[in-house]
């Protein structure tokens, strides 16, 4: 047994033991049943019943009876978005969200635009919830605890993004009992006010209707469209979150497309039932904010008024308690949703190709890691004011929102031909691109001058590096191909139908050739070895790791086609080998990570062959700048490192594009 270092166990302790690909269990251990989802994927909606109806509620103010009105428009806006995403869920069952749906149904660069302002989002996410959890927490504890707030802020934070390496089942199970208790507290308030204050429901029909006649009066019609539209956008917090179960879809147990539509159901009928019931409740007791509460904390001590003052006080608290805790729970949305946003913009070549790659454990870790780090700095440089973040929210997960509903429509009006229901799948996307667009121009106009601007300059900035870097690995592909004109020359000679395979020769010398598919840098590296190194091979053996990243990690039949492509690339040179006198073979390894997939190759392949003599091309660019050593692989010089610490050869043969 290999014994392990002091980094291996800090690590398997804090990040778990490494998952092996060739477990058959192995998408059963990591996937998400529906339940789990709802805890991951759905607390960050939820959570906003922290925030967003208190928005709502301080905007309707002198006229709180019309927060009713706001409250059927939410609830009908809930099921309105979680209907279409279900349709875009069935679309797209290899997942992608808002990304996917506009680069497939609009154009890539309108894809790239979606995504980009996804990302931002879901940063923000995790920065907010964190924030306003830290704020919920700090609303119980003694003000002498105070100065230690940031610190507290920055170390949840920190803990999220070491869960989230872990996994994402282990990160979800951990929140699950927190998620439920939230449930549960907050959604007996809302029953046992509801039946307490049963006899008062009639009253509310006549006091909206003279809110309405006095809003009138003072206002006129108009205003007080402008003012329910601004009520209505300022709770459009609430909505963000239900395009976390189309972004996530790959981490759901099979049948995904199942398991996602029974998700947005639940996360549907929850998040609507919170909504409605909070507005409800505050005007059945007359909430008001008072200073240093929130809205939900006084509607709390105003339910639970009438019984014994400890259970009540202990209710109260336990409530504020789990409001505070799902508020850092709803920060998984980010990390869930975020690294899958990401990598597929990698496989696209918008960002880095390494934000495609999967740890040991399956998880998008560099991802998870530039979300973590990402809103840690945010918090840092805000000082963890929610006052500050809330400003930057929510615009953009309404740009992703609107270019998502409308790829859809302009789907379903040039498919009409070839799905029977397209009017009614139409209309519900029609009608969710409406009250969506309508929401983005209403919040980017109200939140502009209140900070709003830096969320679109940023989100700008990242979409303009996204178009630099797709420009860069264009122009590489364009200068790649002219290594790919020697697989046309690179045929097999005809060998004699009675020629029988030379044996191999273990104690002779031996060429370990690590190549990456079938290509021209493979080529080029073999007739490199041939020229620089004549008749002193008489084994060759091409050795290439198949690597499990976020584009093909999604069931048992995408790691199948895996395994095939690279088992019929690497044996595509050694028949090269063979036609031509020598003894060669293939080998392979399939996995997340091409260093510890090569080293076990090698350590099997150094026990039959000890004469052998690594070799691994590297590309080599005439103008290296600071973006392709950013963009590209330099993979081999890891490898020559790690094989030189066990004392075998390895040689870096330079391939100039």
């Amino acid at each position: 047994m290999k014994n392990q270092s002091l980094g291996d166990w800090i690590r398997n302790l804090f990040i778990g033991k490494a998952l092996s690909i060739s477990d058959k269990g192995l998408f059963h251990q990591v996937s998400l049943v529906a339940v789990l989802a709802w805890v991951g994927l759905g607390a960050d909606g939820l959570s906003s019943a922290c925030y967003g109806p208190e928005e709502t509620m301080r905007a309707l103010m002198a006229h709180p009876a019309l927060s009713l009105f706001v409250a059927a428009g939410s609830i009908f806006t809930i099921a309105v978005i979680c209907a279409s995403y279900s349709q875009i869920i069935e679309l797209f069952p290899g997942g992608g969200g808002g990304y996917l749906v506009a680069s497939k149904l609009l154009t890539p660069s309108v894809g790239v635009v979606s995504g980009c302002a996804l990302l931002v989002d879901y940063v923000l996410t995790i920065a907010l919830s964190v924030a306003a959890g830290a704020d919920a927490l700090y609303s119980v504890l003694p003000a002498s605890w105070l100065p230690w707030k940031l610190t507290m802020t920055l170390m949840v934070g920190l803990l999220l993004t070491v869960l989230n390496l872990r996994g994402v089942k282990e990160s979800v199970i951990f929140c699950a009992p927190i998620f439920f208790a939230f449930l549960l507290t907050h959604g007996f308030m809302i029953v046992y006010g509801l039946f307490s204050h049963a006899g008062n429901l009639p009253s509310l029909a006549v006091l909206t209707t003279q809110d309405v006649m006095a809003a009138h009066a003072e206002l006129g019609w108009w205003k007080i469209g402008a003012l329910l539209l601004t009520a209505y956008s300022l709770g459009a917090g609430s909505y963000t979150g239900i395009e976390a179960v189309s972004n996530g879809l790959s981490v759901l147990r099979e049948p995904r497309v199942a398991t996602g539509k029974r998700t947005m159901v639940y996360i549907g009928i929850s998040l609507a039932f919170m909504v409605g019931g909070l507005l409800l409740m505050y005007l059945l007791y007359h909430a008001l904010p008072k200073e240093g509460m929130t809205l939900n904390a006084v509607l709390f001590g105003e339910i639970t008024a009438s019984w014994p003052p400890w259970l009540s006080k202990s209710f109260v608290w336990g409530a504020m308690l789990s409001a505070a805790s799902i508020l850092f729970i709803a920060a998984q949305t980010g990390f869930l949703g975020g690294p899958g946003v990401l990598a597929n913009l990698a496989l696209d070549r918008w960002m880095p190709s390494r934000f495609a790659s999967l740890s040991d454990r399956f998880v998008s870790q560099n991802g998870v890691m530039i979300m973590g780090a990402s809103s840690l700095l945010l918090i840092w440089v805000s000082k963890g004011s929610v006052a500050w973040l809330v400003v930057l929210y929510a615009i953009n997960v309404f740009v992703t929102f609107s270019l998502s509903q409308l790829g859809m429509v302009v789907h379903w009006l040039t498919e009409q031909r070839h799905s029977p229901h397209w009017k009614k799948k139409l209309l519900i996307n029609g009608v969710g691109f409406v009250l969506t667009g309508t929401i983005l121009i209403a919040l980017s106009i109200i939140k502009f001058h209140h900070g709003g601007w830096i969320t679109l300059v940023v989100t700008g900035a990242l979409i303009a590096v996204a178009f630099g870097i797709k420009h860069h690995y264009r122009m590489a592909h364009e200068q790649l191909k002219r290594l790919d004109s020697l697989i046309e020359a690179f045929e097999l000679p005809h060998a004699g139908t009675g020629d029988a395979p030379v044996p191999a020769d273990p104690q002779a010398k031996t060429a370990v050739l690590f190549v990456n598919g079938f290509n021209g840098l493979g080529i080029h590296t073999l007739m490199a070895v041939q020229r620089m190194f004549p008749h002193v091979f008489k084994n060759y053996i091409f050795a290439e790791v198949g690597v499990v990243d976020a584009g093909n990690f999604k069931g048992v039949r995408e790691i199948g086609n895996l395994q095939s492509s690279v088992k019929r690339d690497a044996e595509r040179y050694a028949e090269y080998m063979r036609a031509h006198g020598v003894y060669a073979e293939a080998v392979y390894e399939i996995g997340p990570d091409v260093v510890s997939g090569a080293q076990e190759l090698a350590a099997k392949l150094w026990e039959r062959f000890p004469n052998s003599i690594f070799f691994g091309g590297q590309l080599v660019f005439q103008k290296e700048t600071f973006f392709t050593r950013l963009l590209h692989n330099f993979t081999v010089f890891v490898l020559q490192r790690e094989f030189f610490k066990q004392g075998m050869p390895f040689f870096v043969l330079p391939v100039r594009v």
